[in-house]
């Protein structure tokens, strides 16, 4: 089996801390793995060792020659690529400057006919038309329209698609994604998850989108204390055998614990002058020290700040709509909220949902319609663009300046020092600059600081984003018992099935959807509806009525025509492929690359062919 990228006694530092040291990992084609360990552990440091991107403070990687490596960084460099054009087709890639070409006469001069023939000439004489469907379908997916765009413009969340888009166009021979699901919305993340497990694609992935890791990945490796421990399975398999071993480090922590307690008595009732009959015991000493120091149960972040009271009057929304150059967002939506309520709110991008949120925490004004806000209600609003820190600022200051002592569940008062210290913020990270934490460590302290005002009604939006898994399963169980009302945006399908039995959905046109379930119920419930006007559809008797014809138009007329050759090609191609699987004494690993090859011709032929029906039917309705 091919190992496309292996690394030996691999060991990075940053300012004199070391990440790992002597790890050794070697990743071949066809494996499906997942890095997973604690914020801080240095999984994205390893993808960028992994990728080319950084070299190591110790040992070295080594890339397969020739090998088409594509790297996803959590966020993007685009190099001199000005225009979403610029950055997604090739210059020395003939069929890709075609359909640019194509793409663009579509976008910005559609009437020019002659230029469009010629252009979807030269695309059939190289067989372009299946790479312009799949680029297409690509960009389509990942919301991104307009290719004279300037990268410049885009957001955040805009650049993250745009790089997956590129990598997923490319399909190289090993994907190194960091947090792909980051910016998705749920539809997109499901269609991912099939184009990632379709084929036997190579990837070496870090997410916190648990589903997304059960779905695609049958490997975990995990970074703790500085070393890679691997597992072989999915992530269910992954947290029972992970549950077990640290069953064991407990116990075998708690044995060492308690020979360290009588060798260190032994030790101090030693004269100095120490004979060498004892030197075997004395090393052994050092050794047990050494194996007890870094065990014990690990810290874990502690959640338990107070919840303000509250009242009868907690919202009500009466008539809400909103609208913003003409597309409305909200629309006639009321809602009276009341106790106990959990609620996700689901949505593709760009249908909403951040309008909504606004209106509630008043950070919008309604076009029409009121927001009548109960006395006692408190509002914690965790933003997904997170809090505006300044760079230069103390850990410290920033819960000092929200208040110097902090009321928590059990009515005891502490400090702001120590309340960091829950957070898994140590004295040193306290002092240190807002500019030395990571993305993960800045996010909890931006929750920390919205807790800290006891909300009893939080909203949180996409609050998985940089979070390691440890993090998250901590955040679940405070969300899980806390008393208040919460309202939930997330991609993360794990937890909004975990905390919410309750959705606003967000329609097109600006409606709003209630459904009373969580997310999974309602996906099974889209899913058999779909399913059942499937099977209407198939005993429906056809219409009497004379339908109109629809004429293909000349691009659909022009598509059917290269189709019509593409099949035959593949027919004749698949035709080969059988033949030589009938040859006498063939090796295994060419009769291996055979039935690959055979598999990938079905799933076009499959594909061409269904298109083909579909444009002959419209010609001949």
């Amino acid at each position: 089996m091919s190992t496309y990228i292996s690394a030996e006694n691999l060991g990075h530092s940053f300012h004199d801390h070391w990440l790992f040291k002597n790890i050794s990992i070697g990743i071949n084609r066809g494996r499906r793995v997942a890095l997973v360990g604690i914020n801080g552990a240095g999984k994205t440091t390893l993808l960028k060792l992994l990728a080319g991107s950084l070299k190591p403070t110790e040992g070295k990687v080594a890339q397969m020659r020739d090998l088409n490596l594509g790297y996803l960084e959590q966020d993007p460099g685009f190099k001199d690529a000005i225009t979403i054009s610029d950055y997604i087709f090739h210059a020395d890639d003939l069929q890709q400057q075609l359909i640019r070409k194509y793409e663009e006469l579509l976008e910005n001069d559609p009437d020019n006919a002659k230029a469009i023939e010629k252009v979807m000439e030269e695309m059939s004489d190289v067989d372009a038309w299946e790479y312009e469907y799949k680029i297409k379908t690509i960009l389509g997916r990942l919301d991104i329209h307009h290719l004279n765009q300037h990268i410049k413009t885009l957001s955040g969340g805009q650049k993250k698609r745009l790089a997956l888009a590129k990598l997923l166009i490319e399909d190289p021979d090993i994907y190194i994604l960091d947090e792909p699901t980051n910016h998705l919305d749920i539809d997109t993340i499901e269609w991912l998850e099939k184009l990632l497990t379709d084929g036997s694609k190579t990837i070496l992935m870090v997410t916190h989108d648990r589903y997304f890791l059960d779905n695609v990945c049958n490997e975990i490796l995990e970074i703790d204390k500085g070393k890679i421990i691997p597992y072989v399975g999915n992530y269910g398999y992954y947290l029972e055998k992970k549950a077990e071993r640290e069953s064991a480090d407990e116990a075998a922590f708690q044995k060492n614990s308690n020979l360290l307690r009588k060798e260190l008595e032994w030790m101090r009732r030693q004269p100095q002058a120490r004979g060498t009959k004892s030197k075997a015991r004395i090393d052994a000493f050092y050794d047990l020290e050494e194996k007890t120091k870094d065990g014990g149960a690990k810290q874990k972040v502690e959640l338990t700040i107070k919840t303000a009271r509250q009242g009868n009057k907690i919202m009500e929304m009466n008539h809400l709509y909103k609208s913003f150059n003409g597309h409305t967002f909200v629309n006639n939506f009321s809602y009276v909220f009341k106790k106990g309520d959990r609620i996700g709110l689901a949505g593709k991008n760009g249908s909403g949902k951040s309008t909504l949120l606004n209106l509630i925490t008043g950070g919008l004004i309604p076009d029409k319609g009121a927001i009548d806000k109960g006395e006692t209600t408190v509002m914690g609003y965790f933003h997904q663009s997170g809090i505006a820190f300044k760079e230069d600022e103390r850990v410290i200051d920033i819960v000092k300046n929200v208040a110097e002592f902090i009321t928590m569940a059990d009515g005891k008062m502490i400090s702001a020092s120590a309340l960091l210290t829950l957070f898994l913020f140590p004295p040193a990270k306290q002092y240190g600059f807002i500019s030395k934490l990571s993305g993960g460590e800045k996010k909890r302290l931006q929750l920390m600081s919205i807790l800290m005002k006891n909300p009893n009604f939080l909203i949180l939006d996409e609050p998985t984003n940089d979070l390691d898994i440890d993090t998250l399963n901590v955040l679940e169980e405070f969300l899980t018992n806390y008393s208040g009302i919460l309202m939930l945006v997330s991609h993360d399908r794990y937890l909004l099935d975990k905390l919410t039995d309750q959705l606003f959905i967000m329609e097109e046109g600006g409606h709003v959807k209630i459904y009373n379930g969580n997310y999974s119920s309602y996906r099974l419930e889209l899913e058999e509806n779909k399913q059942q006007n499937k099977r209407y559809a198939a005993i429906e008797p056809a219409p009497t009525a004379v339908v109109k014809k629809n004429k293909l138009s000349f691009k659909e007329s022009k598509e059917l025509e290269t189709l019509d050759k593409e099949i035959a090609i593949i027919e004749g191609q698949l035709k080969d492929k059988n033949e030589a699987l009938n040859v006498v004494g063939i090796e295994p690993k060419k009769l291996d690359e055979i039935l690959q090859q055979i598999s990938v011709l079905t799933s076009k032929l499959d594909e061409k062919s269904i298109r083909w029906i579909e444009l002959t039917e419209l010609k001949e309705a």
